[in-house]
């Protein structure tokens, strides 16, 4: 059994993948690396093949549509870091038995619609049922896009200087699916008002238009440097890990760090925080310091909130925190809290 729950951390990659990744091929630009979000590989004609995996999602307390929206929107946020939509996608089904026929087509439904509002085709997959699977995780997906490799962006090109921002709120993932996932105990202990915005919040956790206006949609804009969405660890910990695939350090004030007040409050209630809780949705923008208002003023544009939070730095620096005005080095959680959270709530009995 493993020691943890979630991802495997950076020790595990270590420990059981690295240096056993296949042939080696010189057109492999970009592989996998600790805080990296795709591949990248050169095509002919000046070319790249960028590509993205992740789960898919299947949580039926959640919901059929939030389910197919996590599904495909946490796989484009990866993609969107390149500054690039994704275009195709393969799509892997392990379903457990219990999921009735017509739930999964109501499911599959919802998938076509979001890969159609994205301009994604989607070119095969494999679709089975399982007895015995009662994972939140329904099998797993492949995401691609074909676009000029000098315009692709990684988040191994983190610059010393470079602003680092942060798109809508900390913890935005965690806190949508936990005031779903129990609407009686938010309802009860926090407001229906507090249950009614979770819901919504749900829906604010794509970032693929994040990434985009920052990028540049129809001409790429050369002061960004960098992206990487936040998922397990967090706004704290996709900063740290940009940082480490950059092999740059980084400064961050924690003062400045965006939490909404629904992500607040039901962070509280369940005993998390919010900066190191997966947070879909939000995305780590890294650029020309100079450029910093103008990135803001293009997100604004389309009602995206971007804070900026500090600045990359040496590699000698280390990733360091400043609180109340005492700098300390950013302690990097292997294990999101997130997990622990959810668990807990569904043995006690929350609904």
């Amino acid at each position: 059994m493993a020691d943890q729950l979630g991802k495997i951390n950076s020790q595990g990659y270590q420990d059981l993948l690295a240096g056993r990744l296949g042939s080696s091929r010189k057109e492999v630009k970009q592989g996998p690396a600790f805080g990296v979000d795709v591949s990248i590989t050169s095509l002919p004609g000046g070319l790249a093949l960028a590509a993205t995996s992740d789960p898919l999602s299947l949580i039926p307390s959640m919901g059929l549509q939030e389910s197919a929206w996590l599904s495909l929107h946490l796989m484009a946020n990866d993609m969107a870091t390149t500054g690039f939509a994704p275009q195709y996608g393969q799509f892997v089904l392990n379903l457990p038995d219990t999921l009735s026929k017509a739930d999964f087509s109501t499911y599959w439904g919802y998938i076509d619609q979001f890969c159609k509002e994205i301009g994604l085709a989607i070119t095969g997959g494999h679709t089975g049922f399982v007895q015995g699977q009662n994972s939140t995780f329904a099998g797993g997906g492949t995401l691609m896009t074909i676009a000029p490799e000098t315009e692709m962006i990684c988040s191994t090109g983190a610059q010393i200087g470079d602003a680092i921002m942060v798109t809508k709120s900390c913890g935005l993932t965690a806190t949508a699916i936990l005031g779903m996932s129990f609407p009686e105990t938010i309802t009860q202990k926090l407001g229906a008002e507090v249950y009614r915005a979770s819901c919504e919040q749900f829906y604010q956790t794509s970032s693929l238009l994040d990434a985009l206006c920052a990028a540049g949609i129809e001409s790429k804009f050369s002061e960004i440097h960098a992206m990487h969405d936040v998922t397990e660890g967090g706004v704290l910990g996709a900063i740290y890990e940009l940082a480490i695939a950059s092999d740059k350090g980084a400064l961050i004030q924690d003062e400045l760090l965006p939490v909404g007040n629904i992500a607040a409050a039901i962070a509280g209630l369940f005993g998390l925080d919010p900066r190191y809780c997966v947070g879909a949705g939000s995305m780590i923008i890294v650029c020309d310091p100079e450029k910093s208002d103008d990135v803001i003023k293009r997100l604004d544009i389309k009602d995206i909130l971007c804070t900026e939070v500090g600045r990359i730095t040496e590699k000698e620096v280390g990733v360091q925190i400043q609180k109340s005005g005492l700098m300390s080095p950013l302690a990097y959680q292997e294990t999101d809290p997130y997990w622990m959270a959810y668990y807990n709530a569904l043995n006690a009995g929350w609904k």
